[in-house]
């Protein structure tokens, strides 16, 4: 195993998906976060994702020596002698240029960093640090222990070093990756967000209930989610932020969030990790 210990930034629903296949797969994590509270959290998130794997893979998983490999701290200089990391904080551009600047200063010359932003520009993180050669997206899909593909980015400075230690770091996680060129959203969500932004449209203006939209997709289409749910998944927040920041870059009328998914985020209605979004989860 070539990255032994991985630092994993960020303990919401993407980071703990992370942090959960990386330890079942032999790694030991260092699972940063803001507050105990969010650790706790996403300790009790991790017990369930791992039950859950066992259940839809039909493998055996021994939950405490998975658990026993996570560090679950709000020390950053836990990073000091990580061999990788993946950063999974907020997509929100003050927020991710602080925590470059706490990584640089903190992990080893030789560590890259991968970003699973979900829209904010990878040549723009690398501008936050000192080692932007060694800055790579990765996006990572929901939940990540049960997706076999990630969306790799490769920024203007990343080196062909950096691209090469991000597939076998992958390989090790099991997973395949698609590289692509940055652009704010990438492919996948430069298409996913509009398509869930319209479908909210599509509820704000009374055209459809949330049900039927999602039934056409999946009907007509034969998607196993509709935009809407899919959206409940990953989470109505992270879609308005992601919505933000390609209006933000492109400049685009198009890329305009719908005021229903912000009255929606306003009101706490996030999607499955509160309970409640286009559709109820309590």
């Amino acid at each position: 195993m070539e990255f032994r210990s991985v630092g994993v930034v960020g303990a919401g629903v993407m980071g703990v998906g992370v942090a959960q296949d990386l330890a079942h797969r032999g790694h030991d994590v260092v699972l940063i976060d803001v507050s105990d509270a969010v650790l706790e959290r996403s300790r009790k998130e991790l017990k369930t994702g791992l039950r859950t794997v066992a259940l839809f893979k039909k493998v055996a998983v021994d939950s405490r020596d998975v658990m026993s490999r996570v560090n679950f701290t709000v020390d950053y200089d836990a990073l000091a002698n990580v061999d990788f990391v993946v950063e999974n904080v907020v997509e929100k551009w003050d927020v991710k240029k602080d925590v470059y600047a706490r990584l640089d200063a903190i992990c080893r010359p030789d560590v890259i960093f991968a970003a699973n932003t979900s829209a904010i520009p990878i040549t723009k993180i690398g501008s936050a640090t000192k080692r932007p050669a060694q800055v790579v997206g990765m996006h990572f899909m929901n939940p990540v222990p049960m997706k076999p593909m990630v969306e790799m980015i490769r920024g203007f400075h990343t080196s062909p070093a950096t691209l090469d230690a991000g597939k076998r770091f992958l390989a090790e996680m099991g997973k395949q990756c698609v590289i692509v060129e940055d652009s704010p959203g990438f492919v996948s969500n430069r298409v996913l967000m509009l398509t869930i932004n319209e479908a909210a449209f599509l509820v704000q203006d009374r055209v459809a209930q949330p049900a039927d939209v999602d039934r056409i997709f999946k009907t007509c289409f034969e998607h196993k989610m509709g935009p809407l749910e899919t959206a409940d998944l990953i989470g109505l927040d992270t879609i308005l932020y992601s919505i933000e920041v390609l209006y933000e870059n492109f400049n685009d009328d198009k890329y305009r969030p719908c005021p229903l998914l912000k009255k929606m985020v306003d009101a706490g209605l996030w999607g499955r990790k509160s309970g409640r979004g286009f559709f109820s989860y309590e």
